[in-house]
Order: C-alpha cells, then structure tokens, then sequence
C-alpha cells in the first residue's frame, strides 16, 4: 500500500480546495446578489407600472362593454323575446363561447379545483343567474324607476359586507365616493319617475311600499343582494384561479340555473327569429364576456366595493349609447346624476 494515502496531506489539500471553491462561489454570489436583486425590483416594478397603465384602460372598457347591454335587451324584447329567455340565452351563449378555450387551456387547472374553490364557483354563478332573474322580474311589478334605484344599493351592501368577509376597508375618501355615487344612481332612477311641475314632484314612499309595486321593490333589492354575492365571492376567489377559468365555471353554472328558471316558467329558449338570436349572441359577446369579465379581471387587483361602484355607471354609457342609436336625449336629471357618479368613481378609486 502506498504510505502517501493514508498521509494526512492529501486530506488537507482536499480541504483546502474545497474551501477555495466554497470562497470562490460565495464571493460570484456576493457580488452578483445587488444586481439581481436590483433586476428583479426593475422587473416588479415595470409589472406594476404594467398594470397601473392596464387598469383605467381595463375600467373604461368593463363600462363602454356593459353600457350596450340595455341597448341589445331593448332590441331583443321589441322583436318579441321575453326576458328571462334573454337572459338564459346570453350566459348559454357565453359559455359556449369560452368553452374551446377553457377545456383546451385551462382543463388541469379546473380539474384541480379543491371542493372550497368549486362550490365557491358554482355559489357565485347561482348569485349571478339569481341576480339577473329577481332584477328582471321586478320590472313586472314595479316601474324602472324604483327597480333601477333599488338594484343600485348592490356596492353599499358589498362596502357593509368587505370588512367582515374580505378583511377590506374602505378609506375615508372612499365611503363619501361610494355615497355620491349612490345619489347619482338614485338621481338617474328616479329621473322618469319624478317630473318638475312648478317644483320636483316624485312618487311617494307608500306607492312604493303597497301591493304589486313593494314586491317588485323587493325583488330588485333582492338583485341587489345576490350581485352582491357574486363580487364578493369573485374577489375572494379570483386570485387564486385564471380568469378564463373562473368565468367559464361561473357563467356556465349561472347559464344552467337560469335554463332551468327558464323552464319552470313555462318558456321555451327555441322558435324565435335569427335576428333576436344575432341580437342575444351580440348580449353574450360584448356585454357579457368582454364587460363582466374584466370586472372579474379587476376584482383580482381592485377591492370588491370599488368594482361594484364602477357597475354604477353602466346608466352613463347606456344613456350616451342611447343618444347615438336611439336618439334618446339624455335629461339634465340624468346628466347631473351621472356626473355626480363620475365625481364618485373617482374618489372611490384614487386610492386603488
């Protein structure tokens, strides 16, 4: 056997170069570790600048998207569709829609979808089927005047509710936006209902409290209510799947309970005209899957409350809509009550 083996300096000199190669390594780490840390603050700093640019572009596209919604319904129900096939066709057509996507893309992802995130997501599109159900039977009962004011309160509920459900609370600046934006809603509400007859004259509470009309109230308020639901579950489940997941899995479960709504009430989603269906499927493609999924797109980045409180212009657009399509002129009423939820949108929103 060679004595050189069992030497003590071969050992050493293995210790040694294992010590200058350790030296070597942490110093390259030491004097890369700045840079890298410097790279990955730039990279998180231009994703943020990203999505700082995104979001108002995001925001005014959600409300121009939903703002043709009441232009679609009206010329639906004027060649003879009734609402609540509307309805059931718009989120059909919706998901059908997003469907190729969905199964191809992001099949793993749903398949991976604990029991929580499931139910989360079949809750949130019962909300949203339940939502769009109460709000269009109200207008049976009641006029659109009080329905609009009463499905309106949907962000003061969803402000009372964050705090508690989503650990969100709203800055000061914030409640007195969602309280302007709430009066304007209330104002453009009521601008068909109240007329100026040597002073403002508006309808009494006890019309509105009384037989057909107080539940029809109820059932907007009722919208308001599951609206609710639906954002609040949506800001709570949002970050944690991709959007085109999320809404495939919420807009389908909403398309199923609204069939169903659909059948129980005796009506049949099949023997109306291609126009009425060109006018639904224009319902699903813009309104629907471009303006209600990028509020879903927001809620992962914005609070719940200020998402709802951006629902609240919907009228806007609706009514500059209707000037150019329908030649409707807006009222100074409407006028006044969509500045006042503009002045709103933006105290509600610095702060996002």
């Amino acid at each position: 056997m060679n004595p050189s083996m069992n030497s003590p300096v071969p050992a050493a000199l293995a210790q040694a170069g294992h010590a200058l190669r350790y030296g070597i390594v942490r110093t390259i780490w030491k004097s890369s570790k700045a840079p890298i840390l410097t790279l990955c603050g730039r990279l998180g700093a231009i994703m943020d600048q990203r999505k700082r640019l995104l979001l108002p572009i995001a925001l005014v596209t959600a409300i121009l998207a939903v703002s043709t919604a009441s232009i679609f319904i009206r010329f639906a129900q004027s060649d003879g569709a009734p609402s609540l096939v509307i309805a059931a066709l718009r989120l059909t057509f919706a998901t059908l829609l997003i469907a190729p996507v969905a199964l191809t893309r992001h099949r793993d992802e749903i398949k991976r979808l604990d029991l929580r995130g499931i139910l989360l997501a079949v809750s949130s599109g019962i909300f949203l089927a339940v939502h769009f159900a109460t709000w269009i039977s109200s207008l049976e009962y009641t006029s659109v005047a009080s329905s609009v004011v009463f499905v309106s309160t949907g962000p003061l509920w969803v402000a009372l509710l964050s705090p508690m459900l989503l650990k969100e609370r709203l800055p000061r600046t914030a409640l007195v936006g969602l309280a302007l934006a709430l009066v304007g809603g209330t104002v453009i509400g009521l601008s068909d209902a109240c007329v100026w007859d040597g002073g403002l004259a508006c309808p009494s509470l006890a019309d509105a409290m009384q037989g057909r009309a107080m539940w029809g109230n109820f059932l907007a308020l009722a919208g308001a209510w599951m609206v609710t639901g639906y954002l609040i579950i949506g800001r709570k489940l949002r970050p944690q799947m991709s959007l085109v997941a999320y809404i495939f899995l919420v807009y389908g479960m909403a398309a199923v309970t609204l069939l169903v709504f659909m059948v129980f009430a005796g009506q049949s989603p099949f023997g109306y005209s291609p126009k009425i269906y060109g006018w639904i499927f224009l319902l699903a493609a813009v309104p629907q899957l471009i303006g209600h999924s990028t509020y879903n797109w927001l809620l992962k980045y914005l609070s719940a409350t200020l998402v709802a409180v951006l629902t609240l212009a919907e009228p806007i657009g609706s009514a500059a809509l209707a000037f150019f399509f329908l030649n409707e002129t807006p009222t100074i009423t409407v006028i006044t009550g969509g500045v006042l939820i503009l002045l709103g949108i933006y105290l509600a929103s610095r702060r996002a």
